[in-house]
């Protein structure tokens, strides 16, 4: 492994002639520092280039990025990563491409950022190269887009208000993605058809069912209980939250969260009880209902390949998405409750909101862009991590605060006394 101080770039945008990497290298060319060495990566110079010239505009004043040119083979992903302290990769689906790409950032210690959801990669590259990520110093974070980042922060954020305030565990953070208002670009939606090309169900369901299988330590076990008719038709109603029902992207959101459970402090931060669960808000149980049952029809018909081999002649292609104009309103919210670990007859709870209005692809360009300034400036917290596959939360209030100023909202209060 090179020396830091050796390397040729501060960070490097790997896919960057993709829908998402473009978008990502727009918010650094126009926001992190004008000294940052930089790079944009791929296989084509020619769409490198073009991306350099666009990029040029936003911003003629910051030192350009240069171009690297790397195909997905071992030795040109070990000489790209060499050269840079973080890299920011966009190439996806990431379990078709990926996979050398977070091979050669843990052997070789350099820090690794991507915008995945899919939870069974996600797990298998956990148990491939976290022991060698720590082994190099290797921070390798996964799925630090919107899957996961606003779920796993908003819990962090709940659980260290609680803590702050009570002196206290987390029993239960219940969640919820109360508002999103975005189309998915062609990458998301050839990574939800290629996912059940090469998993099989059980490893989906398994990977984001809340079995714990992301935590490196066994989790709590569930004391609830949920009624026939919830499990029916999904829908229940949440003091603070709504009406809520099943949420397609809670498989991933959850995994990440038990992760970031058992990596702070072996689980005794958020606490030895803790649960987290999630929805999404609906207007009535009917449409909750109708939604959890859509949903559950969906992921079957998903799992015939003739109707994904339809799908993926509708949808956009990998690498294109809405346009800006279209993108102008989009908004995303996730509101959630935290509950304090306290025996009593009404525990102590914390409300939180996390809510960004405008693009949600520009939004996964933020987290991956502020991410990286957190590796690149916080040296104490990078020596505290130490290395491997860790979450979003690691990150910590910096990372919160970096958001914050490039326009994400992120609240947490206590609710009253009963």
């Amino acid at each position: 492994m090179a020396p830091v101080s050796s390397k040729t770039y501060d960070l490097i945008v790997f896919g960057a002639t993709g829908y998402t990497g473009k978008l990502t290298a727009e918010h650094i060319s126009a926001h992190l520092p004008t000294d940052l060495k930089w790079a944009i990566a791929g296989r084509s110079e020619s769409k490198l280039s073009g991306i350099a010239s666009e990029l040029k505009t936003l911003n003629p004043d910051r030192i350009q990025p240069a171009i690297e040119v790397a195909a997905l083979v071992p030795a040109e992903l070990d000489t790209m990563v060499k050269k840079t302290k973080v890299l920011i990769n966009t190439v996806g689906p990431y379990h078709l491409y990926s996979t050398p790409v977070v091979e050669a950032c843990a052997k070789n210690g350099t820090h690794y950022l991507d915008v995945t959801g899919e939870s069974p990669w996600v797990l298998d590259m956990i148990r491939k190269y976290h022991e060698i990520a720590k082994a190099s110093g290797a921070i390798i974070i996964p799925e630090i887009g919107i899957e996961s980042s606003p779920s796993d922060l908003l819990t962090w954020a709940l659980v260290s208000r609680i803590r702050k305030q009570c002196q206290i565990g987390t029993k239960e953070v219940t969640a919820s993605l109360h508002e999103m208002n975005s189309m998915p670009s062609g990458g998301s939606l050839a990574t939800l058809l290629t996912t059940f090309d090469d998993f099989s169900m059980q490893q989906i369901v398994d990977a984001g069912s809340g079995n714990w299988s992301s935590s490196p330590i066994p989790g709590p076990k569930a004391t609830s209980s949920t009624s026939l008719a919830t499990r029916l038709f999904g829908v229940r109603s949440i003091p603070n939250l709504g009406t809520v029902t099943t949420s397609l992207n809670a498989g991933p959101n959850v995994a990440v969260v038990q992760r970031s459970w058992g990596l702070l402090a072996g689980g005794s931060y958020y606490g030895p009880k803790f649960q987290f669960r999630e929805y999404v808000t609906v207007r009535n149980r009917l449409v909750g209902a109708a939604v959890h049952i859509a949903l559950a029809i969906g992921m079957m018909a998903l799992a015939l390949s003739p109707v994904r081999w339809l799908l993926k002649k509708l949808v956009y292609a990998p690498g294109q998405g809405p346009s800006k104009e279209t993108t102008a309103k989009d908004s995303i919210e996730y509101r959630a409750v935290a509950t304090a670990d306290q025996d009593v007859p009404n525990p102590r709870q914390a409300f939180g909101i996390c809510r960004y209005d405008g693009g949600v692809y520009y939004l996964t360009g933020v987290f991956l862009a502020e991410a990286s300034m957190v590796l690149l400036k916080d040296d104490g917290l990078v020596k505290r991590l130490g290395g491997g596959l860790l979450t979003p939360a690691m990150l910590g209030q910096h990372f919160i605060d970096r958001l914050t100023k490039a326009g994400l909202v992120l609240e947490t209060e206590m609710l009253p006394e009963y």
